[in-house]
């Protein structure tokens, strides 16, 4: 039987040790019992924390540790859930969970973190030069303290040999599931999937995140110009027409943007468009015909495409997913 260990720490999100925690205790039990099979668990699962004490978690429930960490022996794979305080003070109370990841690291122990967890793992030095994923929420703050690891916080999940990150809070259980899968077959976890009804195989984050439209800048001319996008994004707008409203040349205009701005006038244009047709995808029952005319576009497969690329998602996948149910 495999051993797992969930390192627990102050300030941690309940759900993600609590949830893991279920999904590999259940994994042949939950499955078994709907095709009234006799359960065979396929995990011992324990609960560490520095010295044995129960976990404080950011929720304010208490989470009982089974061992302390010096009490770990030999684990199949060790797991660091979500940090879901204030990530610098996290990091900076929890000396011995970094030392215990560099350990694990030294003695080839399977490492798997998912979320804001993974700032522990690199915080460690584990990561340093390796793949990685975290929440798309905090890549930029990862980035800014973490500038040797490889970054994909774009993807769901990544592997570099021992290490294992996941992405979003709640992708603990792509988590659980991938690890399932990799001590026992790809039935076992997706067993697991469908006794626990969760959706298997999610690759990216693109469809949840949020597009970064408004970096904070101090050109009031750009300032001018945003503002008149976001309340023209849906009509043609040639640059040159643009930088005309504006009384500047077009190289003008270009070069003003990619300073302020980081991303050039037409990128910024096409995020606007896309981050509208995300909400009348989400919010309104308008064929995606309909969607794209009204976001400024006219061209169907260039608009299936654009939207693809920056979402990971078609729009009639994106509104299966996020769509709100209407009425007939």
């Amino acid at each position: 039987m495999f051993n797992i260990v969930i390192l627990g720490f102050d300030k941690a999100l309940a759900s993600a040790i609590a949830g893991m925690a279920d999904l590999f205790t259940l994994t042949g039990v939950s499955w078994n019992r709907l095709q009234q099979q006799a359960p065979t668990p396929k995990f011992k699962v324990q609960i560490a924390s520095k010295d044995g004490q129960p976990i404080q978690c950011i929720n304010g429930l208490q989470l009982n540790a089974h061992i302390r960490f010096d009490q770990i022996d030999n684990p199949s794979a060790i797991i660091i859930p979500t940090i879901g305080g204030h990530i610098p003070n996290v990091l900076a109370d929890n000396p011995e969970l970094l030392q215990l990841i560099r350990y694990g690291e030294r003695q080839g122990w399977l490492i798997a973190a998912n979320c804001t967890g993974n700032f522990l793992v690199a915080e460690a030095g584990v990561l340093n030069g390796r793949v990685a994923t975290t929440h798309w929420g905090y890549e930029a703050q990862f980035r800014q303290r973490f500038e040797q690891v490889d970054l994909h916080a774009d993807l769901m999940l990544t592997r570099d040999g021992n290490l294992f990150c996941a992405g979003g809070g709640q992708a603990w259980f792509d988590l659980a599931l991938h690890l399932i899968e990799q001590f026992h077959g790809y039935d076992t976890a997706l067993e697991t999937a469908k006794a626990f009804v969760l959706d298997y195989h999610r690759d990216s984050q693109q469809s949840y995140s949020l597009l970064k439209l408004a970096k904070p800048h101090k050109d009031p001319l750009v300032k001018q110009v945003q503002l008149y996008l976001e309340q023209h994004f849906d009509q043609p707008l040639p640059l040159e027409q643009l930088a005309a409203q504006f009384n500047i040349s077009k190289r003008t205009l270009i070069r003003r943007f990619n300073q302020a701005m980081d991303i050039a006038p037409n990128s910024y244009i096409q995020s606007l468009r896309i981050e509208a047709a995300r909400k009348r995808l989400e919010q309104t029952n308008q064929t995606v015909e309909q969607v794209m005319n009204a976001v400024g576009y006219e061209d169907t497969s260039s608009f299936r495409r654009l939207f693809r690329s920056v979402t990971g998602l078609t729009p009639t996948e994106y509104r299966k997913r996020f769509g709100r149910k209407f009425r007939a």
